[in-house]
């Protein structure tokens, strides 16, 4: 087998791990899924191929959690909530913010720009963390 077979392969399985995952994965985070599948991959090529699918649009890096980008294969435009305590990202559903309502408005305030894309990450503590931080303040039995 050819050595660029088996990066594209290779590249494939990020990529479907990518797609497969709620959690916004991060670099660290791939590798760790796909290592015990794919035992000569290298952090190093998950990192090349999210590059290679960042350039190509078919992923987008949502931020930076804990000093490690977090990805999300789902490309248009649309919000995520990002829990300062556990690093969980969530997607946001803001259906006001959808760019056939959102855009046309920016565009007219601002004197007829062109609006093509847009980000907006909220941040705080997620459920799951204000469910634990009460049960450790409120009930230390």
């Amino acid at each position: 087998m050819s050595n660029s077979t088996r990066n594209s392969k290779k590249r494939q399985a990020v990529f479907e791990a990518i797609l497969a995952s709620e959690a916004h994965p991060s670099a660290e985070m791939l590798y760790a899924a796909l290592k015990p599948v794919w035992p000569d991959l290298s952090l190093g090529t998950v990192y090349r191929n999210l590059s290679y699918f960042l350039q190509s649009g078919q992923i987008v890096c949502v931020g930076t959690v804990d000093g490690h980008e977090r990805y999300d294969a789902r490309t248009e435009p649309h919000s995520h909530f990002i829990c300062s305590t556990c690093g969980r990202i969530e997607n946001v559903e803001l259906p006001d913010l959808a760019p056939g309502v959102v855009y046309p408005r920016v565009e007219k305030m601002l004197g007829g720009c062109r609006v093509q894309t847009h980000r907006l990450t909220f941040s705080g503590v997620c459920a799951a963390c204000v469910r634990r931080e009460k049960r450790i303040t409120c009930c230390p039995y």
